[in-house]
C-alpha cells in the first residue's frame, strides 16, 4: 500500500482529527515544537504553502516539508496556495508529503493535477476557496482522497470563520466519488467553531491560534476535542 493510502486509512481512523497548522509555531524551535505536538497525540501536521501570487501572503516550500519529514513521522498534509502546482508535485512528495492539496482555482484541469498526486503514490486533495461553488470541483471529487473547504479567504492566519460555508460538506457527499472523500477545513477553527464544523461532517479539522497561542498545546487541543459534536 502507497504512504498516501496508509495516510488516509489512518486518519480515517482517528477522525474527526485536530490538524495544527504550523504557520504559527516557532520556527526556530521547531523540533521543540513537533515533540510538544506528537506529545499530545495529534494525527497529523497541516502546512500551508503560500506563494504570494496565488495568495497575497508568502511563507514556505520543500525545504520545510524536508526538516520536517527529518523530524517526525507524523503524516505531512501539505496545502499548496500556488499557481502552477504541477511543476512542484514532485518536489514536495520527494520532499516527504504524505497528502498533498491544490486548489481548485488554480488549475483548469484539477483531475490530471490531482491523478499525477497519485501516481507517486500520495494521497491528493482538492481546496476550494469560500466564494467557490462546489459544482467547480465536481469532476475533480472521484480523483482526491481529501476536499478541503476553506472556511476563511486564503492567504492569512486569524481571520473569522465563515459559517456559510458548512453547507458545502453535504454538496461534496451527494456527487459521484463524495460518499468515500475525507473532508477537512481550513479556517478560524476554534472552541466556538469546531462544533458547528464537525455537525455538518468536517473530519480534519486546521487550527493554528486555537493551538499555538496556548503553552499548553495538548490543554489546548483536548478543549477543541471536548466541542466537538457528533458527525452526521
Amino acid at each position: 500500500m502507497s504512504r498516501g493510502r496508509n495516510c488516509i486509512s489512518g486518519l480515517r481512523d482517528a477522525t474527526p482529527a485536530v490538524l495544527p497548522s504550523l504557520l504559527l509555531c516557532d520556527f526556530g524551535n521547531l523540533e521543540r515544537e513537533i515533540e510538544h505536538l506528537e506529545d499530545a497525540g495529534v494525527a497529523a501536521l497541516h502546512l500551508d504553502v503560500m506563494d504570494g501570487v496565488f495568495v497575497p501572503n508568502f511563507t514556505y516550500g520543500m525545504t520545510i516539508v524536508s526538516a520536517l519529514r527529518k523530524l517526525t513521522e507524523l503524516p505531512l498534509d501539505v496545502h499548496l496556495m500556488m499557481v502552477h502546482p504541477e511543476k512542484y508535485i514532485g518536489q514536495f512528495c520527494d520532499a516527504g508529503a504524505d497528502i498533498i492539496t491544490v486548489h481548485a482555482e488554480a488549475t483548469n484541469d484539477a483531475p490530471a493535477i490531482l491523478k499525477q498526486i497519485r501516481d507517486l503514490g500520495v494521497a491528493a486533495g482538492i481546496a476550494v476557496n469560500p466564494e467557490t461553488p462546489i459544482s467547480e470541483i465536481a469532476a475533480a471529487i472521484p480523483h482526491a482522497d481529501v476536499a478541503l473547504v476553506m472556511s476563511v479567504h486564503a492567504g492569512f492566519g486569524g481571520q473569522s470563520f465563515i459559517a456559510q460555508v458548512l453547507s458545502k460538506f453535504e454538496e461534496i457527499r451527494s456527487l459521484p466519488g463524495g460518499a468515500e472523500i475525507m473532508l477537512e477545513i481550513d479556517g478560524g477553527i476554534n472552541d466556538d467553531t469546531i462544533g458547528q464544523a464537525t455537525e455538518h461532517g468536517a473530519q480534519l479539522l486546521v487550527a493554528g491560534s486555537a493551538i499555538f497561542q496556548h503553552e499548553d498545546y495538548a490543554a489546548a487541543i483536548e478543549n477543541l476535542m471536548s466541542q466537538v459534536k457528533c458527525l452526521k
